[in-house]
């Protein structure tokens, strides 16, 4: 039922005059602080796993957004989580992707919700459900980033920012496709289209 909701919905946020093609993105942002990220480790029965943890409270966020149809990406690092930085962080998008009519499916945090917020031309925003996060594929590719950087220790939040760089760096489309391409997200892009 959503699938068609969605399809729905952004149809109606796409401008009547727009003639530009319609990409759909998802979006959320990730905190990364210098806590050490634990993973389950393999030990024998009864040993428990032994790793190198730090308690060190110094973070940032990732902000980006994925596009579930192509597997192309848009990361941006922001010393904060509110209206103001989402703000940054939309008119970014808009300014590197002008090209197209980019319609962002993201939760409804407050910084997302705020009344602030200025929405650029080319940026149409549509809500998923609340408590929903499994509908929002960019939780499956941050949650592959924080696998790969599990047990890590960094001496400095730069050198935490520059691995997490060097991670999705070496994303490919085909990979980051392969993480966010749930069909009602795919499907709603080709209705668009047709």
């Amino acid at each position: 039922m959503f699938n068609a909701t969605l399809t729905d919905q952004a149809r109606h946020a796409v401008p009547a005059t727009n003639v530009r093609p319609v990409r759909i993105w998802s979006q959320d942002e990730r905190r990364w602080g210098l806590m050490t990220v634990r993973r389950r480790r393999i030990t024998v029965r009864g040993v428990k796993p032994v790793g190198t943890i730090q308690h060190q409270y110094a973070n940032c966020w990732c902000f980006g957004c994925v596009a579930p149809a192509t597997g192309e990406a848009d990361f941006q690092l922001l010393p904060k989580l509110d209206a103001a930085h989402m703000q940054i962080f939309l008119d970014g998008v808009a300014e590197r992707h002008q090209d197209t009519c980019n319609i962002i499916v993201l939760d409804r945090s407050g910084a997302r919700t705020a009344k602030a917020l200025r929405l650029p031309e080319t940026i149409a925003l549509i809500f998923l459900p609340a408590r929903s996060p499994e509908r929002n594929p960019i939780e499956r590719v941050w949650e592959d980033v924080r696998s790969q950087m599990a047990w890590k220790c960094f001496p400095h939040l730069e050198c935490l920012e520059d691995e997490r760089d060097a991670v999705l760096a070496a994303y490919t489309h085909q990979r980051l496709h392969s993480l966010s391409g749930y069909a009602y997200l795919v499907e709603a892009e080709l209705a668009m289209v047709s």
